[in-house]
């Protein structure tokens, strides 16, 4: 007990709280919790969510001003909905849905708070535009969402938004070129973003602030692998001695030997990272790339490991989902391979020493996100296909895996997201497997898991709790 407190309280009323305040005695299954944390699982939501194409990025926010978890998930023709939890009451909002899907399963939301507290959700409308739904006051899921269509951002899919120190919000995105050009072939599909400096009131986009035709892309590979797919985009903010920054892992995809043909391959694992203040791209080693990464680049700088350009099984490989961190300041990749028999091998890349060291750390797992837990250790969250639960595992130094716990969820999962800035009990969004991939059909769950709060052994008039259980 602090001195504080035995100045504040009657030495008797100390005394008898501790007399009576229970013991904990510590059972096999506590000790076994220290190790292997277990997770809470809530289900805001029931039967409701249909197949999402949605990378594992900004599917929900904390406002620790309201003390509120807010949600966004795609249900019933790909309709977005937003949900809310109010740490305070342990109670959920309603669904409400603020856009409209238009029965795509590219269309899935993402979301951001800008620093005016207004709740903005984007939707890249498959190959067509980019839409922000922006609720009708500060903080708050309540009320008719408006809606309009970011004309700087023409032809988009995959959202990918995320917000720097001073506010400004980037958003990138995959263009569809032959939407805005017919003679352009259909596998030229580049990576480009935009911004707004004033809450997502007013936009530019990449061309208009760099010159640059796209961010990143190429437009004549022999191979005919033009398409830029990211896996997953992670801001890290400024830190002792390393500048404001924003990983990247990606992938490639178009039509390989068979010529112009959209999504027939995929092909190599790259890396990179963006500097938000200057806009230029960097390479593992530091090499500056300027404000656009081109094919030259992403061969000779960014290409972890080349995979072969075929469908082993049946099946694209790599998958359209990796992930990206840092652990001891090196970056690192996580992503999933099949070989002919359907199976997936699991491979972590470290840059260390000047190069990229893969590991295959585990085989038979979709990888579906990452959380930091210190400056070397992460945790993987995984699923196995058609299984329910959700297992995690420890990353340490972006090659040491090793098994955690599983999160026990009633049907399979199939997307997961770490909330951003979370608060336990709500640290991770996870979208429920639906039984068809058409978006009519709609009857995956929702789920949201975390940490339990520490529960208080002696709690106090005025002073709330002042001794919790270990």
């Amino acid at each position: 007990m602090t001195r504080t407190l035995r100045a504040l309280l009657p030495l008797p009323l100390i005394a008898a709280a501790l007399v009576t305040a229970p013991v904990a005695v510590a059972a096999p299954e506590a000790n076994l919790s220290k190790a292997a944390p277990r997770f809470d699982v809530m289900t805001p939501a029931s039967t409701v969510a249909s197949r999402t194409d949605r990378r594992p990025m900004a599917g929900a926010v904390y406002d620790k001003v309201t003390d509120q978890t807010i949600t966004t998930w795609s249900g019933q023709h790909a309709h977005n909905y937003v949900q809310a939890y109010d740490h305070k009451k342990k109670t959920w909002t309603a669904p409400r849905q603020i856009a409209d899907g238009e029965s795509d399963p590219h269309n899935y939301p993402t979301i951001v708070q800008a620093d005016d507290g207004y709740l903005l959700v984007f939707q890249g409308m498959h190959n067509k535009s980019l839409r922000l739904t922006r609720s009708p006051k500060p903080r708050s899921v309540e009320g008719d969402w408006t809606q309009h269509t970011i004309a700087e951002g023409a032809a988009a899919s995959y959202p990918m938004p995320f917000k720097t120190a001073n506010g400004t919000i980037y958003v990138f995105f995959r263009e569809t070129s032959q939407e805005l050009d017919p003679s352009k072939p259909t596998d030229f599909r580049p990576m480009r973003y935009v911004v707004s400096t004033d809450n997502g009131r007013s936009w530019r986009n990449s061309e208009q602030l760099t010159g640059q035709r796209f961010a990143i892309g190429s437009t004549s590979r022999a191979d005919h692998m033009d398409e830029i797919y990211i896996g997953q985009l992670r801001y890290e903010p400024a830190s002792l001695g390393n500048r404001e920054r924003v990983h990247i892992v990606y992938t490639l995809a178009g039509g390989g030997p068979e010529g112009h043909k959209h999504d027939r391959y995929h092909r190599n694992i790259y890396y990179a990272w963006f500097d938000p203040a200057n806009r230029h791209f960097y390479s593992a080693s530091g090499r500056d790339l300027g404000t656009q990464i081109d094919d030259a680049d992403q061969e000779q700088r960014l290409k972890i490991v080349e995979t072969p350009l075929a469908l082993p099984g049946g099946i694209k490989s790599p998958d359209y989902i990796q992930q990206v961190g840092v652990a001891n300041g090196k970056p690192f990749t996580l992503w999933f391979e099949t070989d002919n028999t359907g199976l997936w091998h699991n491979r972590a890349a470290v840059f260390e020493g000047g190069r990229w060291v893969v590991t295959e750390v585990a085989t038979g797992y979709r990888t579906r996100e990452i959380e930091r837990l210190d400056g070397n250790t992460w945790r993987v969250y995984a699923t196995r296909d058609a299984k329910p639960d959700i297992e995690t595992f420890l990353l340490r130094g972006g090659k040491h895996w090793s098994p955690e716990t599983v999160i026990r969820t009633p049907k399979p999962v199939q997307r997961v997201e770490v909330v951003t800035g979370f608060r336990d009990p709500a640290r991770i969004i996870a979208t429920g497997a639906s039984s068809d991939r058409n978006v009519a059909v709609a009857d995956g769950d929702i789920y949201v898991a975390g940490l339990p709060p520490a529960r208080c052994r002696l709690e106090l008039p005025i002073l709330g709790c002042v001794l919790r259980k270990s």
